[in-house]
């Protein structure tokens, strides 16, 4: 048995970059050691320090760059490094979608234990950037210092309320933005007034230490398809006076602005959701398309974040579904029924699983909007609401095609006992999430199951998450 190479807490060392592992961080192998290093990409040789030694793998943050990748390009953005988002934009697009496509065939082979099926390249997205059709921003009392800053020694001027995304590996200091190429320019004009009018306020930012204060959220939605522009200022109470100058203010600077509100939550979760909401100019929702569909789109309403990409996405799933005119489709986490709605005018009937009210209640308003009348949404914890299948399926039908797409944490073990229990001949599992998706996939075809084909899908580009799109047929 050889020796494990020394690689010790504290200990410099110069090391080649040769792959990305799943979230973004670069891999280096001392023999067959592997470290993961910090802010490295593909084909950098990089000095790095180790800052945290397991026995199987170590951590990384790199010291001194040696030699450049012939991969890397320059960022757009001034806050790169920084930020938690756009960690790969240093690196050249066609890479960081090959990467992607590895790192989910990677879990599904060696978590999910999975072989035999088709697996295909990533499916690149038709605009890398300004593609997001919502953005949010927290407000913080602490900024984040660069590196530059700290090392200058000079005094930095003191203020109380800064504006932008969390800085990587820290929930309580924002990045006080000043650019974002993920969404659109008018999105960060909008946050510098939002800082201004808070700055001049009086009141002060909410902290989620003492869990005092006004100021808490920023969110920005515009429609892809429409002008439509939502504005959601979410503080921890509703002020007139300060809900009278946003008005005044943002409608003056941003007349384009169709949906102002001011939203109220009181909750101590830094969560950016309105428990409350307080319109203050325009009209309450905006509305966005997928398709031929028109989607009505409310404060706290999930709709995919790149519009374009998700229609191309939902493309994948009908494939993957092969549906039939006279099937019965059942849509686990349906949400406000956009894949439901999408596959509606291809099958016979659908039926959508949901937890959120609000989100069934978006649903139902869609299928009006659109005049789709074979869409049925049931208001349930799925683990406990398809709990008895025979019933289930007495009083919705046996499901010839099951659709699952869960959040990011996956499905809860019932839920996945009771989709073998339903016995649909074809199931496409949509995931956001590929080591959960490998560990779901396992369990579905350890008996009734077998994986055909899987297609990853950039929806978000330049970060490092990646979605995928997985065929399953029934034995």
């Amino acid at each position: 048995m050889s020796e494990q190479p020394v690689v010790r807490k504290g200990q410099d060392v110069e090391v080649d970059i040769t792959a990305l592992a799943y979230g973004g961080q670069g891999v280096a192998r001392i023999d067959d050691f592997v470290v993961f290093v910090n802010g490295a990409i593909p084909g950098q040789r990089v000095n790095v320090r180790i800052i945290k030694k397991k026995k199987s793998y170590a951590e990384a943050r790199v010291l001194q760059l040696v030699h450049e990748s012939p991969l890397a390009t320059k960022p757009r953005c001034r806050h790169f490094g920084s930020c938690g988002g756009c960690r790969l934009q240093n690196l050249v697009y066609e890479e960081q979608i090959r990467e992607k496509g590895e790192q989910v065939k990677d879990l599904l082979v060696r978590i999910g234990g999975l072989s035999d099926f088709e697996f295909f390249p990533t499916m690149p997205s038709s605009d890398i950037f300004y593609y997001r059709n919502k953005m949010e921003f927290s407000f913080s009392r602490n900024r984040w210092l660069t590196p530059d800053e700290i090392a200058s020694g000079e005094a930095i001027a003191r203020q109380t309320h800064y504006l932008g995304f969390h800085a990587k590996g820290f929930y309580d200091k924002i990045i006080d933005l000043e650019e974002c190429h993920l969404v659109d320019p008018t999105a960060v004009d909008i946050l510098k007034t939002v800082r201004e009018i808070a700055r001049q306020s009086g009141l002060p930012v909410y902290s989620t230490a003492d869990h005092s204060g006004f100021w808490r959220f920023l969110i920005v939605r515009p429609s892809a398809a429409t002008s439509d522009l939502m504005v959601n200022v979410v503080t921890s109470r509703f002020d007139e006076k300060v809900a009278a100058w946003l008005k005044d203010e943002l409608m003056r600077r941003f007349p384009h602005i169709s949906s102002l509100i001011n939203g109220v939550t009181r909750s101590k979760a830094s969560v950016a959701f309105s428990e409350e909401e307080h319109l203050l100019a325009g009209k309450p929702t905006i509305t966005d398309k997928l398709g031929p569909y028109t989607f009505k789109i409310s404060p706290n309403s999930f709709f995919q974040t790149n519009t374009r990409q998700a229609g191309r996405l939902y493309d994948i799933v009908a494939e993957y579904a092969e549906l039939q005119c006279d099937d019965l489709v059942y849509d686990l986490y349906c949400g406000a029924g956009t894949i439901s709605i999408y596959l509606s005018a291809r099958v016979r009937r659908v039926v959508g699983f949901e937890s959120v009210q609000s989100a069934i209640l978006d649903a139902r308003e869609n299928c009006a909007i659109n005049g789709v009348e074979n869409c049925e949404f049931v208001l349930g914890d799925l683990k406990d609401e398809l709990n008895d299948a025979r019933e289930i399926k007495s009083k919705y039908g046996q499901p010839d095609v099951l659709i699952l797409d869960p959040p990011r944490g996956g499905m809860h073990p019932k839920t996945i006992k009771a989709v073998l229990a339903l016995r649909p001949q074809r199931i496409v599992h949509v995931s956001c999430n590929p080591t959960t998706l490998a560990r779901e996939l396992a369990v579905l075809c350890e008996s009734d199951y077998r994986l055909i084909k899987v297609q990853p899908v950039d929806m978000f580009p330049h970060t490092a998450h990646i979605e995928a799109v997985a065929q399953l047929l029934r034995v």
